[in-house]
């Protein structure tokens, strides 16, 4: 395996720990809060924020692991249309989307400063813990999608091969 497949399944590890994490945080607080609420008649002063803070975390891990397995933007018909022109157009497709997720990373950090001066009002976390989230999934969506870029090029051509041999064997037979 690849240094590529390696830091892709490495992300892809990471992504699904802060998933799986943020998920059990937000449902175990949320739980709790709803039985507070039934049996004492009271809540937790934090448990609307910390969701609040924690969502954004949960969505873009899940986006990555989207990204990663290929089923947040599918375009199916028209690169099976394309024939042999295919892979190009997938690589293009790939690199400008790396393209444009970097440069939304990129946008972000003076999104993040500037936030760094909100603070939530229970929990006093600085705004800029959110804005960093979509900066550091912005960033590893552009890794996944450049990791998956040989990956794409190969199983293209491997399929390039299957049709022409499928081809030969229905032309000699």
């Amino acid at each position: 395996m690849g240094w590529l497949q390696t830091l892709d399944a490495a992300i892809g590890a990471a992504c699904r720990g802060v998933l799986y994490l943020t998920l059990a945080v937000v449902f175990t607080i949320l739980s709790v809060n709803v039985g507070l609420r039934y049996v004492a008649g009271t809540s937790l002063a934090s448990a609307s924020e910390l969701p609040e803070l924690l969502f954004p975390w949960m969505i873009m891990a899940g986006v990555v692991l989207a990204a990663q397995h290929g089923s947040h933007i599918a375009v199916v018909i028209l690169t099976q249309k394309l024939g042999a022109a295919r892979r190009w157009v997938l690589a293009g497709g790939a690199l400008a989307v790396a393209v444009l997720y970097a440069a939304l990373a990129v946008t972000a950090w003076p999104l993040m400063e500037i936030a760094a001066d909100e603070r939530s009002p229970i929990l006093q976390v600085p705004g800029s813990v959110s804005v960093g989230c979509l900066m550091l999934g912005f960033a590893l969506l552009a890794v996944v999608t450049l990791c998956r870029l040989p990956t794409l090029w190969a199983a293209d051509a491997v399929d390039a091969a299957a049709a022409a041999a499928a081809a030969d064997l229905a032309h000699g037979a």
